[in-house]
């Protein structure tokens, strides 16, 4: 009887468990689902500091460089074993992730060191800044689109290493939009700048370490570069899955769905569009004064967009674009990050604004972050969005022969 009850029990929670639906980012079922990602601060702790022992270090950092028990990789530095933490840098938006604007430099309160602004006055190491280092250590969490620009900072860090003949290592974190899906265009060669410090696609599915890599081979930087590399991580795995909690990497981008929205909304703003600063959902919301909600969420259903939903959306923004305007355009939300292309969505919604308001819509300063004038211009021309992603194929099947020359992980 026991037996009988407790099969039936079993069966019914089974069925339960299949039809139930799965929120966006459910963690995927794999042989390492139940295992947490250790990332390069707590492999480095396990390892009880023994590459860096004996060495003089800086550490570029800011709130993302945090271990499995919620301490600052500042702090772990602070006190390892035979390590000697001597400055600290922050990037972007301060070493707490809360400044909008140019970063000055400062002091840590807890270690009492001095922290400098990679976002101010200068936006590389000086020598001044790594006399008396023998090391740079990188940990921040990126945000896998080409021109956040956390990764130019390290890009910029690396360089001066090697200039500064000291070593660099990576701590290394997951790519939080997952490994494995690569999207948007090639950056144009000569569009090289502090948002595109490398010509990658926008979405570039490598870790901090695997780009490392790359830079530092494909520039023939010569540093001394080290990546301490993840455990337990898959390239298939979106964030969710890592176990690791998500720690907002700046002011706007405050959820994992704003991450997956980023990248594909981000190059509208250029072009005259809000595309939610100000708001309590940046990057969930899309609008100016000069756009009509119903029409523009029509024309965007229209397009059968896969793993993303528009409904009419009106807003006041209380910061940035259109600060204390009334604005009309779309809430925007996703479905199925598994099927979701953020660049085609942000095609699909320039393609949409251009033919619905051609006099509004500055489509040909999207150029500032998209980088591909030939996408631009087939965008003016009116070449649906299927034929532009299609023109990206060879161009993206070249990247991915280079990038798999550097990648660290299956």
């Amino acid at each position: 009887m026991f037996r009988s009850c407790f099969l039936i029990v079993m069966l019914l929670a089974f069925f339960l468990a299949a039809t139930s639906p799965r929120p966006p980012f459910a963690a995927a079922s794999s042989p390492l689902a139940a295992l947490s990602v250790e990332t390069g601060i707590d492999v480095l702790e396990a390892e009880n500091f023994a590459p860096l022992r004996g060495m003089r270090v800086g550490i570029i950092t800011n709130q993302t460089g945090v271990d499995s028990r919620g301490r600052r990789t500042i702090d772990v530095l602070a006190r390892a074993p035979g390590v000697k933490l001597v400055a600290i840098f922050s990037p972007e938006h301060g070493i707490a992730g809360r400044i909008d604007a140019d970063v000055p430099n400062s002091a840590d309160p807890a270690t009492h060191l001095p922290i400098f602004s990679l976002y101010g006055e200068t936006r590389r190491p000086t020598p001044e800044m790594l006399r008396n280092l023998d090391a740079l250590v990188y940990d921040i969490q990126d945000a896998g689109v080409r021109f956040y620009t956390f990764i130019t900072t390290m890009g910029y860090s690396l360089e001066a290493a090697a200039q500064n003949h000291i070593a660099f290592f990576v701590l290394d974190r997951p790519d939080p939009l997952g490994g494995e899906i690569i999207e948007g265009p090639m950056l144009d060669p000569a569009r090289t700048s502090f948002t595109a410090y490398f010509p990658l696609p926008i979405r570039y599915a490598m870790t901090p370490g695997e780009l490392a890599r790359m830079f530092n081979a494909v520039n023939r930087l010569h540093a001394n570069l080290h990546v301490i590399a993840l455990k337990n991580w898959r390239r298939s795995e979106f964030y969710a899955s890592t176990g690791l909690p998500f720690i907002p990497p700046s002011p706007n981008l405050r959820t994992m769905n704003e991450d997956f929205l980023y990248p594909g909304l981000e190059i509208l703003q250029a072009g005259g569009v809000s595309v939610g600063r100000g708001t309590g959902t940046p990057f969930e919301i899309l609008g100016a004064p000069w756009i009509r909600g119903g029409e523009l969420a029509a024309e965007l259903d229209r397009r059968h967009i896969p793993g993303v939903r528009f409904s009419p959306a009106r807003f006041t923004p209380d910061a940035d674009l259109y600060q204390g305007q009334s604005c009309e355009g779309v809430s925007v939300s996703l479905t199925s990050p598994a099927d979701f292309r953020s660049m085609r969505m942000g095609l699909e919604i320039a393609a949409a604004l251009h033919r619905l308001y051609p006099d509004s819509f500055h489509l040909d300063k999207t150029i500032l972050l998209l980088g591909s004038q030939s996408t631009v211009d087939q965008l003016e021309r009116g070449v649906p969005v299927s034929e532009i992603l299609a023109g990206w194929a060879p161009a993206l099947a070249q990247f991915r022969v280079l990038r798999a020359k550097y990648l660290l992980y299956n």
